[in-house]
């Protein structure tokens, strides 16, 4: 990735006629431009570039990517780039996103190309990491600004910024720094080079001098727009997820095909019934079907009303709604036991209106295989012909019935086509049961069950049972049978360490494992110190990816030491520090969610299979899509469709699904979202060099990837 001074060279009169834009009529009614939204990628293999291509993946937004270490790719020129549709000039890409300012070889006729296309049509291009100079519109490092880690700094979005693409932030950028021993972000901060028109809009503090640097940036040059970055990233990074929307938003002048959003769910499971507790000296819980010490006694963990009292005070202070999935038979067992009484549940049901409610069936069977809990691990049990032994299609529907029944007796404001199965059984679980249970679907069709609830962990991707389509859930790890803080620390250290430190050997056995502990946590310290932190940043980390799945815990994390509490406040106050109130999170109930992940394979099945096509001309927008496929968009506010206003505000924007009826739509920009004009003056289109382009001595150009980055990913 050595890099040289470079210059491009030719006249607009010679672009135009290449890019087939007839001179001297750009802005004419009828040969306004047609552009198409769509972004062109071109890849070296690094994390930026993947990094971007995996936003515009999550948002649906579609894209073409030209990899530059593939033999055989596609050449960029003039016909890739444009073409005529009629009289009316046609361009092929809305933006354009390069691994850096130039990584094409001196003299290259792709980059003159590119140049004259970006001029010609008013089509801006991303630098996705590039170095600091001239060429890019910014002085050279070794000049009063900083080449090196950037670890932990916390960056700024300037009021160039707020005002622009990056109003959506708060304007605070924290750049991650999960480990000491380890380099994760480099970057080079810069000021703008003598004579750029250069405008910052994401800075930090350079070392050593009271000025600041550049990190994300607009150069304006020779009829051209690049928006500039000079630090490495890769698509997990905190600082990237803050930043990517902005990026995207630049570059489409907030008109695009595909959207994004902020989302955080929190399902609490078997509420009503009572978690079973870790044991410390036996490391397991007794009552578990694996914990088979004959000195095993369980001691369950269940809510108190003061626990409920809680959590509705959390809810106000935080403008958040829990989901809680409930299971019936624990309350009535517990009145059966107590002469009706059941404080809990009582103060439950007296604030039940300020919770959503989730069917959890009746008593939380497990309703896969029939459970031969002789052997440890459990096996399925068998026929007497060998085959496997199903729990039945009426016992299924019997814990479903049961449970929704009762519910709807309390008054729990239910959907009752919701369900979350006790451990997500019914559905396969390996390596023991490989297959559903053939009786699930049944039971779900006789119950009107449309969305089932399951493990992320086991099935990441949304799948029919029956007639009911999956919404995987990710787990947490604050553990379902540890009420105390020391007890999920003791089990977090026997599961996460190794055997001679009194450990299950698990990471011995697996390597691959990110969790594993070099040495065990201190009870009392390593929960605040160590598991808070940790399962906020990969909570965090799914809410800033536009994944609108699902967490869940337990309620046993709502009791006791309240476990689950940290992590969420840690997840929520994180993000109101770091993004405007036109932000918010966005909170959705289950089968919302399913209904979100439905329509977004849908989308993405008919992008992938081409049948996805949109463009722009002046201030209309038409997109046209299968029928039956809904589509979506992001757009400028005071965008309508048919007359009237198209989705909902989010980021100073609008966004949302409208239906296809397989003919055109027409949507209708407001004024304020005029597109830019096409530059059809006659001044040479050129990567001219910026005053002091000399690369200083001892300066390679060289652009380092370093993007390590710790515990950034699910465990």
């Amino acid at each position: 990735m050595k890099r040289t001074t470079r210059t491009t060279v030719l006249t607009v009169g010679a672009l135009i006629a290449a890019l087939g834009l007839p001179a001297g009529t750009a802005h004419a009614d009828d040969t306004r431009p047609r552009v198409d939204l769509r972004v062109l990628v071109v890849s070296d293999g690094g994390p930026a570039t993947a990094a971007i291509t995996a936003e515009l993946d999550a948002a649906g937004t579609p894209y073409t990517e030209i990899d530059l270490s593939r033999a055989g790719r596609q050449v960029i020129d003039a016909g890739f780039l444009a073409d005529t549709t009629g009289s009316r000039p046609h361009a092929r890409f809305q933006a354009v996103v390069l691994p850096d300012d130039n990584p094409f070889a001196a003299g290259s006729a792709e980059m003159t190309a590119l140049a004259a296309y970006e001029q010609t049509y008013a089509i801006p291009q991303v630098d996705a990491y590039t170095y600091a100079r001239p060429e890019a519109g910014l002085q050279y490092p070794v000049y009063g600004g900083h080449s090196g880690s950037v670890d932990g700094v916390q960056a700024s979005v300037t009021a160039a910024g707020r005002a622009g693409p990056f109003g959506y932030l708060d304007g605070t950028v924290p750049f991650e720094d999960n480990d000491a021993a380890v380099a994760e972000s480099y970057a080079y901060l810069s000021v703008p080079a003598a004579g750029a028109d250069f405008t910052p809009y994401v800075d930090a503090p350079i070392p050593g001098q009271s000025t600041r640097g550049s990190l994300v940036g607009e150069y304006r040059h020779d009829g051209r727009r690049e928006l500039v970055v000079t630090f490495v990233y890769n698509q997990y990074q905190q600082q990237f997820r803050l930043l990517a929307r902005g990026i995207v938003d630049w570059m489409t002048g907030g008109v695009r095909l595909g959207a994004s959003r902020n989302y955080f769910a929190v399902h609490v499971d078997d509420v009503f019934a009572a978690d079973d507790r870790w044991n410390s000296t036996l490391d397991c819980t007794p009552g578990d079907v694996d914990c088979t010490d004959p000195s095993a006694t369980p001691d369950p963990i269940r809510m108190t009303a003061a626990d409920v009292d809680h959590a509705t005070a959390w809810q106000r202070e935080n403008d958040f709604t829990l989901d809680l999935a409930y299971n019936a038979a624990g309350t009535i067992g517990r009145r059966a036991d107590n002469n009706g009484a059941d404080p809990f549940a009582d103060e439950l049901l007296a604030q039940k209106d300020q919770f959503r409610w989730i069917n959890h069936t009746y008593t939380h069977a497990f309703l896969g295989c029939v459970q031969d809990t002789t052997v440890v691990p459990w096996k399925c049990g068998t026929n007497a012909d060998g085959s496997t032994e199903w729990v039945t299609r009426t016992e299924i529907s019997d814990e479903i019935a049961n449970n929704r029944v009762w519910g709807e007796n309390a008054g729990l404001p239910l959907q009752s086509d919701e369900l979350v199965t006790g451990e997500h059984s019914g559905t396969k679980v390996l390596p023991q049961q490989p297959a559903d249970n053939p009786n699930l679907a049944l039971a779900l069709a006789d119950n009107g069950v449309g969305w089932l609830g399951s493990d992320d962990s086991r099935e990441p991707a949304q799948r029919q049972v029956g007639p009911a389509v999956t919404v995987p859930r990710h787990p947490m790890n604050v553990f379902y049978n540890a009420g105390r803080t020391a007890e999920q620390v003791d089990e977090y250290n026997w599961l996460y360490t190794s055997r001679a430190q009194g450990g299950s050997g698990i990471c011995e056995d697996n390597p691959a494992t990110t969790t594993c502990l070099a040495a065990p946590l201190d009870t009392a310290t390593g929960y605040t110190g160590r598991i808070v932190p940790l399962e906020t940043r990969t909570a965090l980390g799914h809410v800033l990816a536009n994944d609108p799945e699902p967490h869940f815990i337990h309620q046993s994390n709502l009791a006791e030491d309240r476990l689950a509490y940290p992590v969420l406040d840690g997840v929520l106050d994180g993000y109101k520090a770091l993004f405007a109130d036109d932000t918010p999170v966005v909170d959705l109930r289950m089968k919302d969610i399913g209904v979100e992940l439905r329509r977004r394979a849908a989308w993405q099945s008919a992008l992938r299979s081409g049948q996805v096509s949109a463009y722009r001309i002046g201030d209309t927008v038409t997109v046209e899509a299968p029928g039956g496929v809904d589509v979506t968009a992001s757009l400028p506010a005071g965008t309508t469709l048919a007359g009237a206003a198209f989705g909902t505000a989010y980021a100073g924007g609008v966004s949302g699904w409208t239906p296809s009826a397989g003919t055109p739509l027409t949507l209708t920009l407001p004024a304020s979202a005029a597109a830019p004009a096409a530059d059809t003056s006659e001044t040479p289109a050129t990567t001219k060099p910026a005053p002091d382009t000399e690369v200083p001595a001892g300066v390679s150009e060289q652009v380092p990837y370093t993007t390590d980055t710790v515990d950034s990913t699910d465990n």
